[in-house]
């Protein structure tokens, strides 16, 4: 959870820049992709604590084995579900939805280990693997900010 919270505060650093854009690493600008983090956090644990522990089914995923255990995502490999696309963003609306999510990460805390997330690609994740997912995640697009930023 610590890693999480620390990747959080790495991106708000990046929020004033959130309309910087190269095309040459992203179709989409800063803002899209903090904006992109939050919304794939915030549904995730949603989805976590309303899952039903019973209805958990381990399926075996090499993609999953592979984005796990190499810790990384490949770039320009897969489209985000609609859900998680961002509409509209701007340097007052990610603050405010980075403050949300900070608040959310610690709910986490207090779900139990057997709730689950089912992914599109990785199958059904239980806590500690959607925790590790999110960090995976936001590293990625983290990954991504920075290029835009310092290419």
């Amino acid at each position: 959870m610590d890693k999480l919270l620390n990747y959080l505060n790495e991106l708000e650093t990046k929020i004033s820049k959130q309309e910087k854009y190269n095309n040459d690493i992203s179709k989409s600008n800063v803002g899209w992709h903090i904006e992109h983090i939050l919304l794939t956090i915030n549904i995730i644990i949603e989805e976590v604590k309303k899952s039903n522990p019973k209805n958990y089914k381990w399926r075996f995923k090499l993609p999953r084995i592979l984005v796990f255990t190499m810790r990384k995502i490949p770039r320009g490999r897969a489209k985000s579900p609609e859900i998680v696309m961002p509409k509209k963003y701007d340097e007052l609306t990610l603050t405010e939805h980075l403050s949300i999510t900070k608040i959310k990460i610690k709910e986490l805390e207090h779900i139990s280990l057997d709730k689950y997330f089912n992914h599109p690609f990785f199958g059904n994740l239980k806590l500690p693997k959607t925790i590790k997912f999110l960090e995976i995640h936001t590293k990625h697009h983290l990954e991504i900010i920075n290029d835009i930023i310092t290419k």
